[in-house]
């Protein structure tokens, strides 16, 4: 294991810490420990910039079924090390502002931090792994870690209602994300990021494209919460502030975003790859941002703000991805690379100015005791630090200068007015609407960041309709918020310092053999790019923000006129409960409490399944040309085992019938004497005898049962099932000879026949391949007998009446 593995695993190892110091040093706050982690990995990190920016990337790999083709590689290119140093640089702020927002005598420290250490430990796999397989078992930590997050004040159902909705929307994303990879595997034969987009000609051509292509942008869809999949990131506000921030500024919710960016050299270049993602991205960007507006609580302003920024950062990747259609070095291609370019450096900025306003928020909740607008406003007194960053965080969201949500912004219009220019895909006739819904929407979140700001700070003082009187929070608090505030404004008005170590390298991982021929291409960014479309589309949405904001605020209030609710939460809220009453309702059908019924379950469910299958492949085929003659001596042994078999439903008394069941095992030992078989003879007799005798010595003890009547339509369903079952079995036992002979396949006893002596030392070929071959399954099967066991006892100690719920 090299360092850059123990640097993705030490965030779980420190959290098998965490409980000890929270039991044994309570006097500290555990976040004091814990914030030396993120500071140790940023700094780690930060060390290959210059080898990064050079164009070089570290991979580092280690076994893990290296049979399969599954290792745990790390692989730090340009696009990896951006998202690891906002992970850990994020974190480590957001780790330090928990140490002031959440008490060490009230809260639950030692669960809080595990959550959070698991979680930055799966995203720092999430976008180091450069196995696809490695990354989805990463992807589910991060929906397991988040919902543990979300639902951390357990005792609210809302908070328990958040954790439900995130895991089960963003697990059903991942397990088609998983089935979408293993397409992949099936059209190149790696689960290697790298060797696939190598490959990326093969995978086009493939039948397999689409499906591959759909399967795993519904996994990057649910986690970055694109529309319909939102409607669990305004749940998740029910998670501690510094959760939010992370959640939403630097992690989870960009998880998704890394996922199709970093497969966009696999899939970009075709018509349905950009249409998908740009106009999933760019509905989003318009819905999250109507819905912003309507909301009261501050963090579900947020929130909905956060599905309308991913929106737009899933529009500018699939409006870059239009660039790789024309061809390595062409003009065209250059024009439209700077969507992919805002995309990457609007995920910077999004990451500073979010995370800087959801601590804002989080301090007027912790110092106020409510999030509600229609209770705040006149806090710009109480408050003057907190209002500073509040005006940073906002004026940057809504895109004014000299911020560096400005930058962005103009980019992006940049970015919709060059889409609306293609002569693809059929921009002709709807590229128009790409530039007036990034303009619709841009007013929108001009309204919401003002909603935001306004609203909470000036206005009128309203003491009343507080839990606390309000005041500055302490410095610790804040420590954060200013450092990300500061970003903003560092960024906006030197947004060329990250150009060469950060935005060209991320590029070169998104676009690689793009950008390999394109030897000048270079990062310029400019605040001021004069008297253009862009300048004056920014003009406009300051101008009709401005004026909306006055009209919908004036007399009766917009919360009384708008639903806040969104209306895709019903059709949740409806499946789920149709969901559930599916489930009763197949439950009571299936589980009767009779083990027969179970069997018989059981039984149909396999002649279906078999029988499919034969028929699907032809399988069914008799050739008794090559059966050895059958002697005297198995016939009488089949004929008595037959009768045996068929005696045993007609027997009333159990230990008859377990005695009976033991004369088949005998008789089935019999018959791998003649068939020259004494090691598994013998080995059938012992487990037999031991068999029988137990089952005897349990039965003598246990009292008689009263013998269940059933109507004759259900013995001879019974009857039938049992027939199905093993005519089912002889035709595969047959078709399965005729097979051997036609295809000419090896048996598997060869192999241990040739093996057991030389790799186990054994000479009886069935105990070497029960305690050797099958070891690990002999090992398990003891172990599930011994809790089985261990159960049995239990219930006999308990001695319940049964009247106990169990």
């Amino acid at each position: 294991m090299t360092l850059l593995h123990l640097a993705v695993l030490a965030p779980f190892l420190m959290a098998i810490v965490v409980p000890f110091l929270y039991r044994y040093l309570r006097q500290i706050h555990t976040g004091w420990f814990v914030l030396l982690l993120p500071v140790l990995l940023f700094a780690y990190l930060i060390q290959f910039l210059p080898s990064v920016a050079n164009g070089e990337s570290i991979m580092e790999t280690m076994a893990w079924v290296p049979s399969l083709g599954i290792n745990f590689t790390v692989y730090v290119d340009g696009l990896g090390l951006l998202f690891a140093l906002l992970i850990t640089g994020i974190g480590a702020l957001v780790v330090l502002y928990s140490i002031y927002y959440l008490s060490k005598k009230t809260e639950a420290l030692n669960n809080f931090y595990v959550y959070l250490l698991m979680f930055m430990g799966a995203m720092l796999g999430v976008v180091l792994a450069d196995n696809l397989i490695v990354l989805y078992v990463f992807w589910e930590l991060t929906s397991l870690a988040s919902s543990l997050l979300i639902g951390y004040w357990f005792h609210r159902e809302k908070s328990r209602y958040g954790a439900q909705k995130s895991m089960l929307i963003t697990v059903f994303g991942g397990f088609a994300m998983l089935a979408g990879f293993s397409l992949l595997y099936v059209m190149a034969g790696t689960f290697s990021i790298r060797e696939l987009i190598a490959q990326a000609d093969v995978i086009a051509g493939h039948a397999l494209f689409l499906p591959a292509m759909l399967l795993v942008l519904l996994g990057a869809f649910t986690k970055s919460a694109q529309f319909p999949f939102h409607i669990w990131l305004p749940d998740a506000m029910e998670a501690p502030t510094p959760v939010s921030a992370y959640l939403h500024s630097a992690t989870m919710v960009k998880a998704g975003i890394y996922l199709v960016a970093r497969l966009t050299p696999v899939f970009a270049g075709g018509a349905e790859w950009f249409w998908i993602v740009s106009g999933f991205g760019l509905f989003t960007l318009i819905w999250g941002s109507y819905s912003a507006i309507k909301q009261t609580d501050l963090k579900s302003i947020l929130a909905f703000s956060t599905v309308s920024q991913l929106g737009l950062i899933m529009c500018l990747l699939g409006i870059g991805s239009s660039a790789v259609h024309f061809g390595y070095g062409s003009p065209e291609s250059e024009l439209y690379l700077i969507a992919t370019l805002t995309a990457v450096f609007h995920l910077i900025n999004h990451a500073t100015f979010k995370g800087c306003l959801f601590m804002v928020v989080g301090i007027v909740d912790h110092e106020t005791g409510t999030r509600d607008i229609r209770k705040l406003g006149g806090l710009m007194t109480f408050m003057p630090v907190t209002f500073t960053l509040a005006v940073v965080g906002s004026l940057s969201m809504a895109g004014l200068p000299p911020f560096n949500g400005f930058l962005s912004k103009e980019m992006f219009f940049t970015a919709v007015l060059r889409a609306a220019q293609l002569d693809i895909f059929n921009m002709e006739t709807w590229g128009l609407l790409f530039p007036v819904i990034a303009w619709v929407a841009s007013v929108f979140t001009f309204i919401y960041s003002m909603i935001l700001l306004f609203k909470t700070f000036t206005g009128k003082y309203q003491p009343e309709k507080l839990d606390k009187k309000p005041h500055e929070a302490p410095v610790g608090m804040l420590v954060s918020p200013v450092i990300l505030g500061s970003l903003v404004i560092i960024l906006g008005f030197f947004p060329n310092v990250l150009s060469h170590t950060l935005l060209k390298p991320a590029m070169v991982s998104i676009l690689p053999m793009l950008l390999e021929t394109i030897d000048h291409f270079g990062v310029h960014i400019y605040m001021w790019h004069g008297f253009n479309a862009e300048l004056m589309m920014t003009i406009g949405v300051v101008a009709a923000g401005t004026v909306l904001y006055r009209v919908m605020f004036k007399g009766e209030s917009i919360y009384e006129r708008l639903r806040q609710t969104d209306p895709l939460n019903h059709i949740y809220d409806s499946a789920l409960v149709g969901l559930i009453k599916g489930s009763i309702a197949i439950t009571r059908v299936q589980m009767t409490g009779l083990l027969r019924d179970y069997f018989a379950y059981m039984s149909v469910f396999m002649i279906l399944l078999l029988g499919y299958a034969t028929y699907r492949y032809q399988a069914l085929a008799i050739d008794m040309e090559s059966v050895a003659p059958i002697s005297t001596y198995v016939w009488i042994l089949a004929i008595v085992f037959i009768l045996s078999t068929l005696s045993v439903p007609f027997i009333n008394h159990r230990l008859t019938a377990i005695i009976a069941v033991g004369v088949i095992g005998f008789l089935l030992a019999l018959l791998f004497v003649v068939f020259r078989a004494p090691d598994l003879a013998l080995t059938q007799l012992l487990v037999e005898t031991v068999m029988v005798v137990l089952f005897l010595l349990c039965f003598y003890h246990l009292p008689e049962l009263r013998k269940e009547s059933f109507k004759p339509i259900f013995k001879w369903t019974n009857v039938i099932i049992s027939v199905a079952v093993g005519a089912i079995v002889t035709l595969i036992a047959f078709g399965s000879l005729a097979a051997g002979h036609h295809l000419n396949f090896e048996p598997i006893s060869t192999y241990f026949i040739e093996n057991s002596y030389t790799l186990a030392g054994g000479k009886n070929m069935v105990n070497v391949i029960l305690v050797d071959f099958r070891g690990l399954d002999t090992v398990l099967e003891v172990l599930v007998l011994a809790i089985a066991a261990l159960g049995v006892v239990t219930m006999v100690k308990l001695r319940m009446t049964g009247r106990e719920d169990v």
